[in-house]
């Protein structure tokens, strides 16, 4: 028997089965990262409020979700939750835990970005009558995401690595149908090789989008900037 089979590997490159598993993984990733970013938002203007229970409360969830592994909180959430009567299928539960612990990453983010615009930005919103839940919305939020957006696109592309761990309750991601495959063939690198390429398919694409994205916020913050400095000169 041969090493490697280069027509098994290009069967299962291109094989209905594992560009399915491919799509449940990047599913899997941007449904998580949504629930992380809208969690981490959260928390990220919690820290912000005067109020001691909230900011108890998000120090909590910080200390929870990043002080244990996130395979426990995957397991906790497919094996204990039923017990509660919360039954949850495989792919709602990956989502679930993984949003959950994102969140917990994602604050810090948000709260980089919060920070990171200039404290005149809302004095002048205050001086226009602004309370501070409009401020935080209309003047500090915008300005924010736009700071938080090349973190978040690393952040997405750990995820959908760390995705390969919800194979342990049972979700057909990609590397588990590629081990499903390799158990009955023996034939583990023609499988893992295809289910690499797809990886670095998913996260070079990915990778493309985050630049592009980059590219068009700089040219905006350019094109902004030029005006203003004219305007200043004309002064």
């Amino acid at each position: 028997m041969s090493l490697f089979s280069p027509m098994l590997f290009l069967h299962y490159l291109f094989s209905a089965q594992f560009a399915h598993a491919a799509l449940v993984t990047l599913g899997l990733s941007l449904a998580a990262l949504a629930v992380g970013v809208a969690i981490g938002l959260l928390l990220a203007v919690g820290r912000e409020t005067p109020y001691r229970a909230i900011h108890h409360l998000v120090t909590g969830y910080l200390w929870l979700f990043r002080g244990t592994p996130v395979l426990l909180q995957l397991v906790f959430a497919f094996n204990v939750l039923p017990a509660f009567g919360i039954v949850l299928s495989g792919f709602t539960c990956a989502v679930l835990a993984l949003g959950l612990n994102e969140g917990a990453y994602m604050a810090e983010i948000m709260r980089a970005g919060i920070l990171g615009v200039g404290r005149g930005q809302r004095l002048a919103a205050r001086a226009l009558g602004m309370d501070e839940w409009r401020i935080m919305v209309w003047v500090v939020l915008p300005q924010a995401l736009r700071i938080v957006i090349p973190p978040i696109g690393n952040q997405f592309i750990s995820m959908l690595k760390v995705t390969a761990i919800v194979s342990v309750i049972g979700v057909q991601e990609l590397l588990m149908v590629a081990e499903q495959d390799a158990s009955g063939t023996f034939r583990y690198f023609e499988t893992l090789f295809a289910a690499g390429i797809y990886y670095l398919v998913l996260t070079r694409i990915f990778m493309r989008i985050q630049m592009r994205i980059e590219r068009g916020l700089s040219r905006r913050r350019r094109t902004v900037a030029i005006p203003a400095a004219a305007a200043q000169g004309a002064r």
